[in-house]
């Protein structure tokens, strides 16, 4: 048995958490929020099979694309000012782990 751990951007975590549901995929979805670009994500936990993983992966790829947007970045100026440019950032895609589960029990 395998856990996926998939994190997604909160724009994609709807349709991904969706399409897996649609498949009879099992998953725990939790709110997070990711430190680099200050948005919010999606995990999923999802306990799976050793021969479902590629499936799940497969769902997670093509619900989860990568794309550029922009984004504010803020520039310190002196005189304790600031200055705020926009930049375009790739965003998007997911972050997924695949861990081995030594035991799994539902009670």
């Amino acid at each position: 048995m395998k856990l996926i751990t998939a994190i997604i951007n909160k724009k994609d975590g709807g349709n991904t958490a969706k399409a897996l549901a649609e498949s009879g995929i099992r998953f725990t979805k939790i709110a997070t929020y990711g430190g680099f670009l200050r948005t919010g994500n999606v995990t999923l936990l999802i306990g799976v099979e050793d021969d479902e993983v590629r499936k799940v992966l497969d769902i997670i790829k093509e619900h989860s694309a990568k794309r550029m947007e922009p984004t504010p970045t803020f520039i310190h100026a002196n005189a304790g000012s600031m200055n705020c440019q926009v930049a375009e950032v790739p965003v998007g895609g997911a972050v997924v782990f695949v861990t081995n589960v030594e035991y799994a029990e539902r009670m």
